[in-house]
């Protein structure tokens, strides 16, 4: 679904007259230090019980504000929620909300508050032409922070830090575990972080290419657009939309291309980064490496916040495209299949000849939907980088083959051309939804093993068999992004192991309905992690991929970070030791809880308060 280009309901904050400034202290090597307020209130204690909330005596006055906004350049904004137009008030505008719920364009993506997964917020102001009740604030920010500048960043960190305000991290709002809103907090919104450089010559350590400078507001096609000026290969984000480098990349980031050049974590050789003290670090090979080392891999929001990447750059390649559609049907079409169990032994021989595409550099997305009448439908996509046509064809000729003999009616189809993967590109976005990820990262040793193999194929079938009846399907992407591909210095980073043995990247896609209550999402949390326990019975030891995983993910540390994570929460504790940087499954998050309003599970629609003991 998509949605028009309309206006954003957005009020400034009205600049101050002044500004009281201190001397910076002296920079150290890789650092720089913007100017920070002195502002007339007394900092909350960092070790209190609650970060400070709207209402609470501590919360910073209009005037404060305001003062802060003339500091950053008149950046500060305090958004209303864009859905206010579909309610009862004074901001109701019938046009205005059948255009964000029935159009196209990048509305969405160009508003200051959304997150793309509303039931993080509280769900308290849908789009929707049938509201019920009143648009609330629920867990949207206070205050947005449109930063286009590192100094404006560094400004946001000083005065949530100095009053112990929450703060949280957001870009396009391609977030599925809600790190991109909180309530009560001020946001660092990096989306126009825009700026783009082309380094013909680069070298730091082994490193000695091309390479690329990209804001840490640049999207995937935008990185396209580059590569396509440049005639080059960058790793980007598959999603057009979704962030280039910001959370994609700081929790592994896969792509078309990551069983040929690595994760989007591999690409770094250099980041610029404002850290909870408000200085402007550079983190390499050579400089603060243990703070280079965790935000590869390590998981966003919560070391510091990227404004700049420098990442490796390819010669360019092209891409040859192979499709596949199954459909348990009574037709003689190629890709019918009459009965079911014909259809998953399909499944299986296409999951089973993945591993060849992924060893010869490859990439798999597919999905498998629950129909009416016990009966199904899996598409696929196998992408070769860097193969022609003709051998991509040749290629993947063995699969069907293997078809005839299980008894699977489909044709090897004609693959015409070869697509540039650099190629120019647009990015219009999607409206908010209430997509739910669920997933687990599949080991290479289920593939090796027949009776390991049958097993996982088995925990699939049946969890995609409860998906009809309960509003979920599955999504499976194929990637290998072993050491070897990531090169240097990606093979020295905060990856999760499981994602160096990866086959599977697997995933329930659960359409959580609107307006459960936070007993109904209880319930159904519990029903969806019994079916995700068929995937983590299969794959002991394995883990999962925080960007597209669960908030409510059991044993999530070992889960999203692995045997990383003891040293990650060390150098958490060393660059952040206030708790200035928080946001749910981030390293060192355990310390800290949302207190719901309404007692949803997992929900940002509260004060974020310390736990006890």
């Amino acid at each position: 679904m998509r949605v028009a280009l309309c206006p954003v309901v957005i009020s400034l904050i009205s600049l101050a007259s002044s500004v009281e400034g201190v001397i910076p202290p002296r920079a150290e090597p890789g650092v720089h230090v913007h100017r920070r307020l002195t502002l007339k209130t007394t900092p909350s204690r960092a070790d209190s019980d609650c970060k400070v909330f709207p209402g609470d005596a501590k919360w910073p006055a209009d005037s404060e504000w305001a003062r802060l906004n003339a500091s950053m350049d008149g950046v500060l904004l305090k958004p209303k929620p864009a859905a206010a137009v579909c309610y009862p008030g004074p901001d109701y505008n019938q046009a205005q909300c059948q255009s964000i719920v029935s159009g196209t364009g990048r509305f969405w993506l160009n508003d200051p508050l959304v997150e793309l997964t509303q039931w993080t917020q509280g769900s308290s102001c849908v789009a929707t032409l049938t509201p019920v009740g009143n648009c609330t604030r629920g867990g949207f920010p206070e205050y947005v922070v449109n930063a286009t500048a590192p100094k404006h960043v560094q400004a946001a960190v000083n005065f949530a830090r100095d009053n112990n305000i929450r703060l949280v991290i957001k870009n396009t709002g391609h977030d599925f575990g809600g790190r991109s809103v909180g309530a009560g907090s001020i946001s660092v919104w990096t989306h126009y972080l825009k700026k783009t450089e082309y380094i013909p010559n680069y070298k730091i350590g082994q490193y000695n290419g091309k390479a690329v400078r990209v804001g840490s507001g640049v999207e995937a096609w935008e990185m396209s657009n580059l590569m396509a000026a440049n005639n080059i290969t960058v790793v980007a984000a598959g999603c057009s939309t979704v962030g280039g480098t910001g959370g994609w990349l700081s929790s592994g980031g896969h792509s078309t291309v990551t069983s040929t050049f690595g994760l989007g974590a591999d690409q770094a050789l250099s980041l610029e980064v404002v850290t909870a003290d408000g200085k402007l670090v550079t983190a390499d090979p050579l400089t603060n490496q243990d703070l280079f080392w965790a935000m590869r891999g390590g998981g966003g929001s919560t070391y510091g916040i990227l404004t700049s990447i420098v990442m490796k750059a390819y010669p360019p390649i092209s891409i040859s495209a192979s499709s596949l559609s199954l459909t348990v049907s009574n037709s003689s079409s190629s890709g019918s299949v009459r009965d079911v169990e014909t259809f998953w032994q399909g499944v299986a021989s296409y999951y089973k000849f993945a591993a060849n595409i992924l060893d010869a550099g490859g990439y798999g997305f597919s999905y498998i939907y629950p129909q009416e009448n016990n009966t199904y439908r899996f598409t696929v996509s196998s992408s070769f980088p860097g193969m022609t046509p003709t051998a991509a064809f040749n290629f993947m000729q063995p699969l069907y083959d293997t078809f005839k003999r299980v008894g699977v009616n489909a044709v090897n189809p004609t693959i015409r051309s070869a697509s540039v993967y650099g190629s120019p590109r647009s990015g219009n976005g999607d409206k908010p939804v209430n997509t739910r990820y669920r997933s687990r990262l599949l080991p290479r040793e289920n593939w090796e093993d027949d009776d390991l193999f049958n097993q996982t194929i088995k925990a699939i079938r049946t969890a995609v068999e409860g998906g009809f009846k309960n509003n979920f399907y599955f999504h499976g992407t194929l990637t290998s992004p072993t050491e070897q591909v990531a090169g240097w210095p990606g093979t020295d980073s905060a990856v999760i192991p499981a994602w160096r043995k990866n086959r599977m990247h697997a995933m329930l896609m659960d359409v959580q309905p609107d307006g459960l209550t936070a007993q109904q999402a209880i319930d159904r949390n519990s029903l969806m992690q019994g079916y995700m326990s068929l995937l983590r019975d299969v794959t002991p030891g394995a883990g999962s991929y925080m960007n597209e995983g669960d908030p409510a993910e059991p044993n999530w540390q070992e889960a999203f970070y692995g045997a990383n994570y003891d040293r990650l929460l060390q150098i958490k504790k060393k660059w952040d030791p206030t708790g200035v940087f928080w946001a749910p499954t981030t390293v060192g998050s355990e310390g800290w809880q949302v207190r719901a309003v309404d007692g949803y599970p997992d929900s940002q629609n509260g004060k974020l308060c310390r736990v006890a003991g």
